[in-house]
C-alpha cells in the first residue's frame, strides 16, 4: 500500500462567495484539474459523520447559529471576510467530512495519506467564530475525532499558511494532547502569532516571520518547526496546508516558490516519519493565485506520495 488519496466534495463549488473574493470556487478546481494528471492518486469522497464531533471544537450555540445561517437565496456575511450563500450547507459539512474520510481511511490502511483540497478552509474560525473565510475548522475537528474515536495521545497540527491559525490556537490553547505549529506573516492578519504565545501545555509553537520572507529564510525557520515536531513525537501529523505563502499570491508578502512547497512537505514528513508511521492527512487552507495553487498543491502531493 504505497498510495496518496485526494478527498474532495463536488459540493466545494457551490460555496458562493460573490465575484472578486479571493476565496471563490475555481481554488478547488485549479487544484483537482492539475492533480487529475497524476494517474497513481486515489480519489474520494466525503464520508457523513456523527455531526456530535463538532461540539468537541466548536460551541453548540455557535454550530446552531451557523445551520440556521445558511440564506435560501443571495448571500450574508458571518463576519466582514466571510460570505454564505446557499450551497455553503452542503459545502461546509463536506468538508468536515472529507476530513473525517482521509483519517479514517488511513486508519483502515486503505491508503498511506491525503490531501483534501476543501472549501470552507478552517484555520481562522473559533470554538465560537466564524473568521477570515473559515466556518468550521476543519482541522481542528479531525484532531478532536483522532483523539476521541482512536484514542491519540499525540497529535500535531502544522499550520505554514501565511496567516496565524487564530483558530487552531484558540481551540487547542488548554490541550495538552495536541502540538501547534505555525509559521506566518507577522505582524499580519488575524494579528495574533507572537512567540508569546505558547498555550498552557507549552503546546502552540508560533514562528513570526517579516515580509519579504524568502525560500531560504523560510526554511531556516522550518528547521525550528521540525526540531519541536521531533520533541513531541507526534503519533499523527494533520497539516493545516495553506500555499499563500507563494511569491504570486495576492494576498500576502512571501517570496517563496512552487517548488518549495515540495521541500519543506518532504522534510516535514522525513521528520515526523518514525513517529507517525507516515500517518499524515493534510487539508487546504488558503492560496489565491490559481495557478500558483495548482502548481504548489502539486507539489505538495508529489512530497506526499513518496512517503
Amino acid at each position: 500500500m504505497n498510495k496518496t488519496a485526494i478527498i474532495s466534495s463536488d459540493t466545494s463549488i457551490n460555496h458562493l462567495t460573490g465575484d472578486g473574493h479571493p476565496e471563490q470556487p475555481k481554488r478547488v478546481l485549479a487544484i483537482t484539474e492539475r492533480l487529475k494528471k497524476n494517474k497513481n492518486l486515489i480519489w474520494d469522497k466525503p464520508a457523513t459523520f456523527d455531526h456530535n464531533i463538532l461540539k468537541k471544537t466548536h460551541d453548540e450555540d455557535y454550530i446552531n447559529m451557523v445551520q440556521k445561517s445558511f440564506p435560501s437565496e443571495g448571500m450574508k456575511f458571518l463576519d466582514g471576510d466571510t460570505v454564505i450563500s446557499p450551497g455553503s450547507k452542503d459545502a461546509t459539512i463536506d468538508a468536515v467530512g472529507s476530513v473525517i474520510k482521509a483519517i479514517d481511511g488511513v486508519e483502515q490502511k486503505k491508503f498511506k495519506n491525503a490531501f483534501c483540497p476543501v472549501r470552507p478552509p478552517g484555520h481562522h474560525s473559533e470554538k465560537d467564530k466564524a473568521m477570515g473565510f473559515c466556518i468550521y475548522n476543519n482541522c481542528a475537528v479531525s484532531a478532536h475525532y483522532l483523539i476521541e474515536k482512536f484514542n491519540y495521545k499525540r497529535v500535531a497540527i502544522w499550520d505554514p499558511d501565511v496567516h496565524q491559525g487564530n483558530g487552531h490556537q484558540n481551540i487547542f490553547w488548554d490541550n495538552k494532547n495536541v502540538l501547534y505549529l505555525s509559521t506566518h506573516q507577522y505582524p499580519f492578519y488575524p494579528g495574533t502569532g507572537s512567540e508569546k504565545e505558547k498555550g498552557n501545555h507549552n503546546n502552540i509553537f508560533n514562528v513570526p516571520l517579516p515580509a519579504g520572507t524568502t525560500s531560504e529564510e523560510y526554511l531556516n525557520a522550518h528547521d525550528r518547526v521540525l526540531n519541536k515536531l521531533v520533541e513531541f513525537k507526534p503519533e499523527f501529523l494533520l497539516i493545516s496546508m495553506g500555499f499563500d505563502m507563494h511569491k504570486d499570491d495576492p494576498l500576502a508578502q512571501f517570496e517563496l516558490s512552487s517548488k518549495d512547497f515540495y521541500e519543506i512537505t518532504r522534510r516535514t514528513l522525513l521528520a515526523t516519519k518514525k513517529f507517525t508511521n507516515g500517518k499524515v492527512v493534510s487539508v487546504l487552507e488558503g492560496g489565491y493565485d490559481l495557478n500558483a495553487l495548482a502548481e504548489s498543491a502539486n507539489e505538495h502531493v508529489n512530497a506526499l506520495q513518496e512517503f
